[in-house]
């Protein structure tokens, strides 16, 4: 079986659950998709990223149920990290913190969406989160090789 953690890293991102597939890993994969499509059906998520990519923001924050929205960062950089790591990437200990910050940038991302304004504009529940992903991936590996160096 190919091993190459990119290959799986990019196909969780795709969906998640299918880098599962790939490393053989059937169970997993199966529970990472179903839980995948239950968080989008439940909060509305594929309503609110087609408004969100019309441009009406404002209804997406209407149609968008946050509490369901809110598992779905951790459901997918999960889904990306254990891809990774089975299919031999991330050989060291900290090699989990860019996916962690990220889901963690990406979640807060998803609690302000409704209110927070940059640039004066409300980005809503698909936009704001999607900015979030550079930071806190950035900072999680600033944080990695920092604990590498150090420890």
């Amino acid at each position: 079986m190919n091993k190459n953690p990119f290959k799986k890293l990019m196909w969780s991102m795709a969906l998640p659950g299918f880098g599962q597939y790939l490393n053989g890993k059937y169970f997993k994969g199966t529970v990472l998709l179903i839980l995948e499509f239950l968080i989008h059906v439940q909060a509305n998520f594929n309503e609110a990223i087609i408004l969100s990519f019309r441009g009406d923001i404002s209804l997406a924050i209407q149609q968008t149920d946050y509490p369901w929205l809110m598992f779905y960062p951790c459901v997918y950089f999960f889904a990306m990290w254990d891809a990774f790591k089975d299919a031999g990437g991330g050989k060291d200990r900290y090699s989990f913190l860019p996916f962690m910050f990220g889901a963690y940038f990406v979640t807060v991302g998803v609690i302000y969406s409704s209110t927070l304004t940059i640039l004066g504009v409300v980005w809503g529940p698909v936009w704001l989160p999607m900015l979030f992903v550079l930071p806190g991936v950035v900072i999680g590996l600033v944080i990695r090789f920092s604990c590498k160096w150090i420890l």
